[in-house]
């Protein structure tokens, strides 16, 4: 390191997403990273880098989508062989933080697991963490080292754009997505909606009301996640039966765990853009799914970390 500036870098990839890992490392005009990462016999992973990385920044992809478990502790032995074999700064990079939407005490005895994978990542030994759009912001606050928390708003924001779709209004499908959505309804210049619904139990939700002028308009719902997908499905339907011309969706996280894709299927939504911070397997895609791919954004962030710049300045 000379003058704060480390000498060199090098992009890692677990097991998790290594298209995107190849893709950044590939904009960064650097090959990945010789590593590999395998189970023993019983289950235990085992890592074993093949190149050195003395004093030289690291960068380790890894989403911790599903198997959560595997990909998170994939992750944690990553960094501790990063940590022991002498790396100069290790970046975790988390382009889908697992584990989020427990982040706080929702009712008595409630384990707060977004805190908890903060505590093993700096505990493991990793000395900044890059990610996008956390479920909740304040996830930022849990760790004790820097974090970069990029937003894959602009990316959908632009898409959106570039349609030209006219009498738009951005729907938020719950009352937490407000900001998200307000954001992006500036971003195009048209209103927003908010959807009331509330959760009888987890990954259930029922429409209450909703709140706004959709009718006759083409509905943008923007969410940071879809896992069962059964929020944005109702919510589509709703605002469909209350008079919108059109439904289209977008979110930043494709979870699409149970019966997210026949109900995505079976919806009113016209086109769902989704980034691509989770792979995504050939027989859950849908024709009327478009993936946007996120390695720009994140190479950008990880060439300023790399140089010292500026991250904020991305989204200015």
């Amino acid at each position: 390191m000379k003058n704060g500036v480390f000498s060199d870098f090098k992009v890692f990839s677990g097991n998790s997403h290594t298209e995107l890992a190849e893709e950044i490392a590939s904009i960064m005009g650097k090959p990945l990273g010789k590593a590999t990462v395998t189970k023993f016999s019983d289950g235990e992973i085992s890592v074993n880098l093949w190149e050195s990385v003395r004093g030289i920044d690291v960068y380790i992809v890894q989403s911790t989508c599903n198997p959560v478990n595997d990909n998170l502790m994939e992750l944690l032995i990553m960094i501790d062989a990063m940590k022991r074999a002498s790396a100069g700064r290790i970046n975790a990079v988390i382009p889908y933080y697992g584990y989020a939407r427990q982040d706080r005490k929702a009712k008595a005895r409630d384990p707060i697991t977004a805190k908890l994978v903060a505590n093993l990542l700096v505990a493991a030994g990793a000395d900044r963490v890059v990610s996008m759009d956390l479920h909740a912001n304040q996830i930022q606050g849990y760790f004790d080292i820097p974090v970069d928390h990029l937003v894959g708003m602009p990316i959908l924001a632009r898409y959106f754009k570039d349609k030209a779709l006219e009498d738009v209004c951005v729907v938020s499908p719950d009352h937490g997505s407000v900001t998200r959505a307000r954001n992006m309804a500036q971003y195009l210049n048209c209103p927003i909606a908010i959807v009331d619904k509330r959760r009888p139990e987890p990954n259930k939700s029922e429409i209450m009301n909703i709140i706004g002028n959709i009718d006759g308009k083409n509905c943008i719902i923007l969410d940071d996640m879809i896992d069962t997908a059964g929020t944005i499905s109702n919510a589509a339907n709703a605002i469909k039966e209350l008079g919108a011309k059109a439904v289209y969706a977008c979110a930043t996280h494709p979870v699409l765990s149970g019966p997210a894709v026949e109900r995505l299927e079976q919806s009113v939504i016209e086109e769902l853009v989704l980034l691509n911070t989770i792979p995504m397997p050939e027989e859950k895609k849908l024709d009327k799914m478009t993936f946007l791919s996120v390695a720009p954004l994140f190479a950008e962030a990880m060439t300023r970390i790399f140089t010292n710049g500026s991250v904020s300045k991305l989204f200015d």
